[in-house]
């Protein structure tokens, strides 16, 4: 298989492993059975590979005979949450047994008196939203799929969402966790009490390791008390210019939006066509804006952010009056996602992150490399930390157009660096970002996660061909 001129070796699992494989789960739990792998070959970005093998281990300790097993017989492991995410994370790129913890879903404990969730990994994130809403509290991390991907996988990317520019993202909700390296060791990390400086944090250090350290098989997550009022509103905007300004306006100002959303010309249009919701013509950039807290709190706080949009250029601003009118303002940004493969059967899907004073440019940056190689190139995302969603809509099986959308990407990230910013805000490395790496780390540094995995995985079993060319 190659990607990206990345080209792997698949593991081939022989007639006795795969019977040793059934004596620690025996089916329906572990399955060889094609139409049972091919479920489980691929995630968004829709990179198919078949593993040999699929396990649904439903303790730490069945995930440690796994690991333990695979690492004896030297087989790729793959942990797999939803295979929600867009970077090639849970595909199996070296055959192997993908580790499926989609069964391992139980809401533990909420601790209303400490603010805390213990949950396991495969628990969907929307689920424990709603569950712990209804005891007033709140757990902010909302990736736009929150109704079906899982808290582990959230955990394995560093997730966040819109809310992420008030409250931070996954990384800052995770206390304690509960893992199994590769060499079958179950290990506790971090805990209950708000404060711990002992050692290396290795709760931080698994966040965002995207699988490649160890498998999460219990978390203890931060809650916070749920906001008692939301206010929502639309500010639309004549260029990306005076949007790009409101933006760093807001920002420099003492307000804190809870979301602080935008969206581009190209995005407007689909919608518009698409969905039909009614701005003017001359909208070319829109911000969606949220504050919470106490009622007045948010109220005033959106009536300040209402006057910061006028007066840096916004032809209108729709102020939510009502539960119906919230809903009307996130409808465009709610169908833009689907909306988009009406253009092209194919979506590249990249989440980088500029200075917020440097949106403005990247979006320009955007525009040129759409022209250049005569691509679609829509933008939207979560502005108020310059995370923007950069969508290549193309056709895979036109070649011609394929590679010009490589080209582009390439190019992408290119600017991203030279604006200072990174390429990847939420969506992690994986398989796809992995030739780019070095855009924005130094060789020395690359060798020292390399240092990191090996230690961890000497034998380099689990999530092989991630992150790393």
């Amino acid at each position: 298989m190659c990607e990206k001129q990345v080209c792997y070796d698949k593991t081939m699992l022989t007639g006795r492993q795969l019977k040793l494989l059934e004596g620690i789960l025996p089916k329906p739990r572990m399955s060889a059975e094609p139409e049972d792998l091919i479920c489980y070959a691929f995630d968004a970005t829709q990179t198919e590979l078949l593993p040999e093998a699929v396990v649904f281990p439903v303790t730490a300790e069945e995930v440690s005979k796994i690991l333990i097993f695979a690492n004896q017989e030297n087989i790729p492991v793959v942990p797999r949450g939803m295979g929600s995410g867009f970077t090639g994370g849970a595909v199996p790129v070296k055959g192997g047994i993908v580790l499926s913890l989609e069964r391992m879903n139980r809401i533990i404990r909420i601790d209303e008196e400490n603010l805390t969730a213990e949950v396991e990994p495969g628990v969907i994130t929307g689920a424990l939203q709603e569950k712990v809403k209804g005891k007033g509290l709140y757990y902010p991390p909302d990736p736009s799929s929150s109704d079906f991907c899982t808290l582990g996988g959230n955990i394995a990317e560093g997730a966040s969402g819109p809310h992420s520019v008030k409250y931070g993202g996954t990384r800052d909700y995770v206390l304690g966790l509960e893992v199994v390296l590769p060499t079958g060791e179950i290990i506790q990390t971090g805990g209950q009490s708000v404060k711990r400086t002992v050692g290396y944090d290795l709760t931080r250090l698994m966040v965002g390791s995207e699988g490649t350290l160890g498998v999460v098989t219990r978390a203890l997550l931060k809650l916070l008390p749920h906001p008692e009022y939301q206010q929502s509103l639309l500010a639309v905007f004549p260029s990306i210019e005076t949007a790009a300004r409101t933006i760093s306006e807001i920002v420099r100002s003492k307000i804190r939006p809870s979301v602080l959303e935008y969206m581009d010309d190209a995005s407007l249009k689909i919608v518009e066509a698409h969905v039909r919701f009614g701005l003017p013509e001359e909208a070319k950039s829109i911000l969606m804006i949220e504050t919470d807290g106490n009622k007045n709190a948010a109220l005033e706080e959106a009536d300040q952010i209402a006057l910061v949009c006028r007066q840096h250029g916004a032809i209108s601003i729709k102020m939510a009056r009502d539960e119906m009118e919230k809903k009307e303002i996130w409808k465009a940004r709610k169908a833009l996602s689907q909306s988009l493969y009406k253009l092209k059967p194919s979506k590249i899907n990249e989440d980088i992150v500029v200075p917020r004073s440097q949106i403005s440019r990247m979006v320009s940056g955007l525009n040129e490399l759409s022209q250049k190689y005569r691509l679609i190139i829509v933008s939207f995302g979560h502005a108020g930390e310059g995370n923007l969603h950069v969508n290549i809509m193309t056709d895979q099986k036109n070649k011609t157009e394929w590679d010009n959308a490589q080209r582009a990407v390439k190019e992408i990230f290119e600017l991203t660096i030279r604006l200072g910013g990174s390429l990847s805000g939420e969506h992690g490395i994986g398989l796809s970002k992995s030739p780019y790496l070095s855009l924005e780390m130094d060789q020395s540094s690359i060798q020292l996660l390399k240092n990191i995995k090996r230690a961890f995985d000497p034998n380099g079993i689990l999530n092989p061909g991630k992150i790393f060319v």
